[in-house]
């Protein structure tokens, strides 16, 4: 079908996102296009997105690193008083409102590790992320900077597993983060997700984004039937999430439009893990082939690319699926991948649509919300 012609929402958005849409997701999906449905072949040679660190900058680091460490602070208790980066506060506004409302992506490149140690650099990437947005909790136990490197053959059982009937372990999202696995492509329950890179492993690890925007609009393009179910309720697990939370699930769409804005929440494994549940209705075929189409055309579409240390990469959650390749590290050589990881909820954020609530507590534009749930722990 044309969808230019046969929409009956044709008229309500036009290719530029609208914030004259005011609907909760489209009657009929519709292609939306703009500066958030790229493609990574028009950014693999291009610089556009990539922020280099001023020298003005990296003084304001400097400085708010010295005086914090001055009065005996450590990461976790530092905030925007403590660690004052006002001098620089305009260029950090000018990234957040293209996270916001540009491509989605962000890569800070030349922050020169090799100058501090790894306190010092916690208590510069989580000061840092302060005045970008708000460091939210990314598991019941607390952590709020994460480090992400492979934890070992045990990791589901520190980070999340179910049992299968053969016996064979199923990992949740955030063991296989913990591993040297491939990941999936999926959004993370936050606003923003930011990377610190540390060290680089042997081999492998490319880390792959893509714009969900983008997926959305491919996917009307070639198979709309399918895009539509996208828009319907899918059951997830919160296996991994919250303690106990393999027993627990919620439902919601993977793609939704609020106030002229798409959104997307989406983690194949958490509804692989949702199908394992005695007495949870089975997905139909076709939205196994929505899914699977999902992550054909990501891969289709993605922006592959290898973090070097002191790159920091960051992303709007809502409008970029992201993803990761398998990788080995070399512990004799030192060849070890290892990022720093944040969540924070942005101030400039868009209203999300309605149910996502069940995991970010609040949709409204700009609050504080997402993380996990502290209360949750059970």
């Amino acid at each position: 079908m044309n969808t230019d012609t046969e929409s009956p929402c044709k008229d309500k958005l036009p290719d530029e996102f609208s914030e004259e849409f005011l609907g909760e997701s489209p009657c009929e999906p519709l292609v939306l296009g703009g500066v958030a449905s790229w493609k990574g072949a028009d950014l693999k040679n291009s610089n556009e997105w990539t922020h280099h660190w001023s020298e003005e900058m990296l003084a304001a680091l400097d400085s708010a690193l010295s005086v914090a460490q001055g009065h005996g602070l450590v990461w976790y208790e530092l905030n925007r008083r403590n660690f004052c980066l006002a001098s620089i506060e305009d260029e950090l506004k000018i990234i957040a409102d293209q996270l916001e409302n540009g491509r989605g992506i962000i890569r800070l490149r030349g922050l020169p590790i090799e100058l501090y140690n790894r306190d010092q650099l916690k208590m510069i990437y989580y000061g840092l992320g302060n005045w970008i947005g708000t460091p939210v909790f990314q598991n019941a136990r607390g952590e709020l900077l994460g480090e992400i490197c492979d934890e070992g053959p045990d990791v589901g059982l520190k980070r999340g597993q179910l049992i299968s009937e053969n016996g064979d372990s199923f990992y949740s999202a955030r063991s296989r983060a913990q591993s040297t696995q491939p990941l999936r492509w999926h959004t993370d329950r936050t606003d923003v997700v930011g990377l610190l890179c540390l060290g680089q492993p042997a081999s492998g690890g490319e880390s792959r984004l893509v714009s969900s925007v983008a997926v959305q609009d491919e996917m009307i393009r070639r198979h709309p039937d399918l895009a539509a179910l996208l828009y319907e309720e899918l059951e997830r697990s919160h296996l991994g999430e919250e303690l106990g939370g393999e027993n627990l699930t919620y439902s919601i769409p993977v793609w939704g439009v609020q106030n002229g804005k798409f959104a997307s929440h989406y983690s194949r494994t958490y509804v692989e893990a949702a199908q394992l549940i005695p007495g949870i209705k089975k997905l139909s075929e076709k939205k196994w082939q929505a899914l699977d189409m999902l992550a054909q055309i990501s891969d289709e579409l993605c922006l592959e690319m290898s973090l070097i240390p002191g790159d920091i990469q960051l992303i709007n959650n809502h409008i970029i699926y992201h993803s990761r390749n398998s990788f080995r590290d070399d512990p004799t050589s030192d060849k070890r991948r290892l990022l720093y990881r944040l969540w924070l909820s942005m101030p400039n954020s868009r209203q999300l649509p309605k149910g996502y609530e069940v995991l970010f507590s609040s949709t409204e534009a700009g609050a504080l919300r997402g993380g996990i749930r502290q209360g949750d722990c059970r």
